[in-house]
């Protein structure tokens, strides 16, 4: 990840992502991918799975939004300061998380590699308890008749 190439879209690609994210988020519904064409020396069609669908109405959206995008695949090791950044905390205290066994690791040699699948779990599960939290302070806020 730290070698990635940062491209962020022009002006004109962010208009065509914008229309096409808007086009392609119609077939997000179906049980079954979607067939498109593509013109080349001819047209070819070609057939996208679901998942696939879902990850170019996403990348789109973000493209339209002026945002670079990388896919990460969930099986890359990622090193200490990689996953850090990617949770947005520091490095130490992300090695607190491994030692603490919150966030599953392995070792290449003496240097901690993090799976990017165990970091997206973490992260779900980090959200996941902070909306909780949010909605239990609004509830006893309400309780409270306080204003927030």
């Amino acid at each position: 990840m730290s070698n990635a190439v940062i491209n962020l879209p022009d002006e004109k690609e962010k208009e065509v992502a914008a229309e096409n994210s808007r086009l392609l988020a119609r077939f997000l519904d179906r049980e079954e991918g979607i067939s498109i064409q593509v013109e080349d020396d001819g047209l070819q069609t070609v057939t996208l799975p679901r998942q696939a669908v879902r990850l170019l109405v996403d990348i789109m959206t973000h493209m339209a939004q002026g945002d670079a995008v990388n896919i990460v695949p969930v099986h890359k090791e990622m090193t200490t300061q990689e996953a850090a950044d990617f949770l947005n905390v520091s490095r130490p205290f992300l090695i607190k998380l491994l030692e603490e066994g919150k966030i599953p690791f392995g070792k290449v040699g003496t240097h901690r590699r993090i799976l990017f699948g165990h970091l997206v779990e973490y992260k779900n599960e980090r959200d996941a308890e902070m909306k909780r939290a949010a909605s239990e302070l609004t509830k006893l806020s309400q309780e409270l008749e306080l204003d927030m």
